[in-house]
């Protein structure tokens, strides 16, 4: 990943993406949905084309093999991938662009940076992988600092202990996916940890941010596979026991998992591991009622058979991922495991679609245990891309954007109409004409499913945003009077802040506010998210 030259425009690196070709045939369907001819294209922008402001800071001596002011990395670190972020790099605008941008090489650089921007009051921000969706590494801070250095662990990547005969490593928190991937792979063991930015998002993010994975039940959140973390904060360095469990007090992980960086940089983790999967089982199974298909997933999960894989996509996600004719809703359902053949597992979830109208599939034998064949296959094409599709659609002037959430089953059936026609409603109002909002469960529990909402519609160039905010507010507002979650696993950032501070109770929004002051006396850290910035 190190050796990747970054786009600062879009996902991914340079050369990567759809070209114009690939997007020929996405612009003739959605020319027919909002009945236009076709749409007209913005250039991404250039390096040379944008004009930064001069560093307000002045590197120290002592941490010159450490800080750049590198026009390109600064370029880079300027943005996340959240909607109103593609949108400001289209409009070249940079103007909050961090001051520097950080590299350290180990912990004690983390600590030397961190003491610098304490006594110049400059805010640090944790730039993880850059594949924040709401706004959690723009460095937007306001008024009331000197500047702004964005810090990057990408030199931090390696695997740094394997113990086997527990199945954990210790793993630095750069390492970006398929670099843990790789340097675990001759220990025959996997993290088995793959959400949709794996590629682009690093250990230490996922765990900033509760980063839920691609695997839909059991062990998917990071929250789950963490024996123990050290993290640097202004006041001291975090370091807990590395443990399978433990009942004394309150958990300390359990207060930088998910802090987004507000309350200290985590540098390395004891993270737990699973032997390499060799038993595969996959099917996918087509149901015309798309509630049928969420009591299917119901049973299945409160049968606890655990499945790898259990993503229930309705009729529109089914048609416009490509998946198929969107007909059917479709559950693309899977297993594997490292010990033990799969078919009486498989077996007895097909069993509980069965009673509920589940017809498996009749396309392509998957039995064998290919996801990447059929319909599970066209999805998770789908899937994997999308990131970068996004990036192509606000070019042509489209609003493309997903949220998700978690509720409870006995809510489900009344809470899912309710959203599809707020955000159809609130389209139509932002827009003046009709969008498509879609649906998929990314996770199952055994109270509830984790529902993945996509809406599309025709922006008009120029009110993006505005538009944008009229959809995804009126979607934020319904979550919280339905006691749904803000975010499953895209973290609060600054774009769900409104919302958060909703969910949480006052209470605790007073604890953290004093775990702040303890641990980030100045507020360098990451001003805005979680907590407004110091005064």
């Amino acid at each position: 990943m190190t050796d990747k030259k970054r786009k600062f425009w879009g996902w991914g690196s340079v050369g990567e993406g759809f070209s114009d070709a690939d997007m020929r045939p996405y612009e003739a369907e959605y020319a027919g949905i909002f009945g236009v001819d076709g749409f007209t294209v913005d250039p991404f922008p250039r390096s040379e084309e944008i004009d930064l402001a001069a560093p307000r800071l002045a590197v120290p001596k002592s941490l010159e093999a450490v800080l750049s002011a590198d026009h390109w990395e600064r370029l880079v670190h300027t943005f996340g991938r959240a909607f109103h972020e593609q949108v400001r790099i289209m409009a070249r605008d940079f103007r909050n662009a961090p001051d520097l941008v950080a590299f350290p090489r180990h912990e004690q650089d983390v600590i030397d940076v961190l003491d610098w921007c304490t006594r110049v009051k400059a805010a640090a921000i944790p730039f993880g992988g850059g594949s924040s969706v709401v706004g959690g590494v723009h460095p937007d801070v306001g008024e009331g600092y000197a500047g702004a250095v964005s810090i990057d662990l990408r030199r931090m990547n390696k695997v740094l202990e394997v113990d086997h005969t527990s199945r954990a490593a210790r793993i630095q928190a750069g390492t970006y996916g398929p670099e843990l991937e790789d340097q675990l792979r001759p220990h025959k063991l996997t993290f088995r940890h793959y959400p949709q930015s794996f590629q682009y998002s690093t250990l230490g993010g996922w765990l900033a941010t509760r980063s839920g994975g691609h695997f839909a039940t059991l062990y998917t959140h990071i929250d789950d596979l963490v024996e123990s973390m050290r993290v640097v904060t202004p006041a001291g360095v975090h370091d807990s026991f590395r443990l399978p469990g433990s009942g004394a007090g309150p958990s300390p992980d359990r207060m930088f998992l998910g802090s987004e960086g507000a309350l200290g940089i985590i540098t390395e983790a004891w993270v737990r591991l699973q032997d390499r999967p060799t038993f595969r089982a996959n099917r996918t199974v087509e149901f015309k009622d798309y509630f049928a298909g969420a009591r299917a997933v119901r049973a299945i999960s409160q049968a606890g058979l655990y499945p790898a894989n259990i993503r229930l996509l309705n009729h529109d996600e089914v048609k416009y991922s490509g998946t198929a004719s969107g007909e059917a809703a479709i559950l693309v359902l899977g297993f594997e495991g490292a010990d033990h053949p799969l078919e009486p597992w498989m077996a007895r979830a097909l069993e509980c679609c069965s009673d509920h109208g589940g017809v498996v599939s009749a396309e392509g034998d998957e039995g064998a245990g290919d996801p990447r064949a059929g319909a599970a296959g066209r999805w998770r094409n789908a899937f994997i891309m999308g990131g970068y599709l996004r990036e192509a659609m606000v070019a042509r002037g489209l609003i493309t954007e997903t949220f998700e959430t978690a509720i409870t089953w006995d809510k489900f059936e009344a809470f899912y109409p309710a959203m599809i026609e707020t955000v159809a409603n609130a389209t139509r109002a932002a827009t003046g004409r009709a969008g498509i909002v879609s649906c998929r469960f990314t996770h199952v529990y055994p109270d509830g499913p984790a529902p993945y909402f996509t809406f599309r519609g025709l922006g008009t160039r120029g009110r993006l945003s505005e538009q944008y905010d009229i959809i995804k507010n009126a979607a934020a507002d319904l979550l919280i009077d339905w006691r749904a979650t803000i975010t499953h696993h895209h973290a609060v950032g600054r774009d769900h802040r409104p919302w958060y501070d909703r969910q949480r109770s006052p209470v605790f929004a007073k604890a953290l506010t004093a775990a702040k002051r303890a641990l980030d006396p100045a507020g360098i850290l990451n001003p805005g998210v979680l907590l407004d910035p110091a005064r």
